[in-house]
């Protein structure tokens, strides 16, 4: 994995973090992991973060676990990889949205459903 994919990593869980409004300070004190390598972590300077920390971030975060191995460049088992995504991965990756953006979103979900049920009887 290349170098962007590790900033992709920083950046992400510097969002996850100031999406809950908490401090590295407090990262620290709920995970154990000094805020010096978070921030490390997070500015991209730490080349692969170790599995155990990725996932005591996950499981803090609330996000999935394998996300943040993939964007770490640490390898999936099959197993553990789906065609699918689930819908908090989803939701993760999108953000604080509004009622009136999550309906907008379902309903255009919705549309592509319907229009991929309607092109696989035409084949």
């Amino acid at each position: 994995m290349g170098k962007q994919e590790k900033t992709a990593l920083g950046t992400y869980l510097k969002s996850l973090r100031d999406s809950k409004a908490i401090s590295l300070r407090d990262v620290e004190e709920k995970s154990g992991i000094s805020n010096a390598f978070l921030s490390q972590l997070e500015s991209g300077k730490v080349k692969q973060p170790s599995p155990i920390v990725l996932h005591k971030l996950a499981e803090l975060y609330g996000v999935p676990y394998e996300a943040l191995m993939e964007l770490a460049g640490h390898p999936i088992p099959e197993s553990s990889m789906s065609s699918t995504r689930s819908a908090s991965a989803a939701f993760h990756r999108l953000g604080d949205i509004t009622e009136e953006e999550e309906q907008t979103l379902l309903d255009y979900l919705s549309f592509l459903r319907s229009r991929a049920r309607r092109e696989g009887r035409k084949k």
